[in-house]
């Protein structure tokens, strides 16, 4: 008696073509290139999961180094200095309140300034 693998070779191919959806051409519909398509978008996708969270940080820094500097503080002595202070901010924290709450700020980056 043969087997005709009817409903799961089926399902597997309806998946990648559901995931290849909005491609362009050949890549939505036909299975062979739109597997390849979509392999590759997944590794993309998860690896610029890890690499939007080093992009963000690195933002955050360029904006609260930006913000420090118009107190003439830089801003590994102003991470240096809230450390030594005793304040947990993290980085997004502290680009938040240098853009929405510059008073604040302004308190933040004196209670970091080096006393000597």
């Amino acid at each position: 008696m043969r087997v005709k693998r009817g409903f799961k070779a089926r399902h597997r191919r309806r998946k990648v073509l559901q995931l290849a959806k909005g491609y362009r051409g050949a890549r939505s519909k036909l299975f062979r290139t739109a597997a390849g398509t979509v392999d590759r978008a997944l590794r993309y996708a998860y690896r610029d999961r890890k690499v939007r969270k080093r992009d963000l940080r690195s933002l955050w820094i360029v904006r609260l180094n930006a913000a420090v500097r118009m107190h003439d503080l830089s801003y590994s002595r102003f991470i240096h200095g809230l450390k030594q202070a005793g304040v947990a901010l993290d980085r997004k924290v502290l680009a938040e309140l240098a853009v929405s709450d510059p008073a604040g700020f302004a308190r933040l980056v004196q209670l970091a300034r080096p006393s000597a």
